[in-house]
């Protein structure tokens, strides 16, 4: 069994951590910013003061945090991840942050003479839980192979799509796909209900056919239902399109759809929605068209 750092215990690091514990690893947790969730300290899991102590302690050392300055912040901070890495070690990123930083973050954790994985995921709170994880991998073969057990522990689909990087520009490929699939369901879900029709029926009825998605089965249901607590947070979507529309200036590509839906989560988070959940983007198109699929 492995020992691991694990340093980020949010909505979605905390039952990641929790399944690789019911795996058998011993987990040690970073206190620099908060305190350990006390349900996870133990006999396999230890509080340590700082990133650099957790990344002396642990053979892996796992991030699970918001954004592109924290992980930047864990990795290079005094007492930081780089301060307690070297040879023998992996440091894997399972946040979803910039490709372009990613690769210079990589460069320097490698000189150290450690190995860096960036591991992105997608699947949401729920997933995280059922330990059902899509999980998208970029770095060498080697480090690729000794941490596919953690991997196995937390996800399902997991895939080493190249070198680092590789798996943060899947990650925004991937929220791209969710965010104009969340779009595409909640205008026709006000299609329909604007038109005089039963959104729920409606629903029931696509379900059976080719516009069947697991958005339309699950958003659906929270769209007709006004459930938004999160999940994944709309505020959290947004950075990752950002990270998506800055790529594709940098490339040189024009991505309307996303740049649209960006919009449309603008309107939500403009409204007092940035803490709702993700499918909350049809109270944006809600509040431009005067109209609730919902009796609210």
């Amino acid at each position: 069994m492995a020992k691991i750092g694990f340093i980020g215990t949010g909505i979605m690091g905390k039952p990641m951590a929790q399944n690789l514990q019911k795996a058998g690893h011993t987990l040690f947790f970073s206190e620099h910013f908060d305190k350990a969730p006390a349900d996870l300290l133990g006999d396999n899991g230890i509080g340590l003061a700082t990133p650099r102590e957790v990344a002396q302690e642990a053979e892996f050392i796992i991030i699970m945090v918001p954004d592109t300055p924290q992980v930047e912040e864990v990795l290079f901070r005094k007492d930081g991840v780089a301060e307690g890495v070297g040879a023998g070690k992996v440091v894997i990123d399972m946040s979803s942050i910039s490709p372009t930083a990613t690769k210079v973050f990589a460069e320097k954790i490698k000189a150290t003479g450690a190995a860096y994985l960036d591991a992105p995921v997608s699947g949401g709170e729920v997933g995280a839980k059922a330990a059902t994880l899509s999980i998208m991998i970029g770095g060498c073969p080697n480090a690729f192979e000794r941490a596919l057990p953690l991997f196995q522990a937390m996800g399902k689909n997991i895939t080493r799509v190249g070198g680092n990087g590789d798996g943060q520009t899947a990650k925004v490929a991937n929220q791209i796909i969710v965010a104009l699939n969340i779009q595409a369901v909640a205008e026709a879900l006000l299609f329909a209900a604007k038109n005089g029709a039963d959104p729920a029926k409606v629903r029931e009825a696509l379900m059976g056919g080719f516009a069947g998605s697991k958005i339309l089965e699950v958003h659906g249901e929270r769209m007709i239902k006004g459930t938004f607590d999160p999940g994944f947070r709309i505020s959290l979507h947004q950075k990752d399109l950002n990270l998506a529309l800055a790529g594709a200036r940098e490339l040189g590509l024009n991505l309307p759809n996303t740049a649209n839906a960006q919009q449309v989560f603008s309107t939500c988070a403009a409204i007092g929605g940035s803490n709702w959940d993700h499918s909350a983007l049809i109270k944006g198109l809600e509040h431009m068209a005067n109209f609730s699929i919902r009796e609210d």
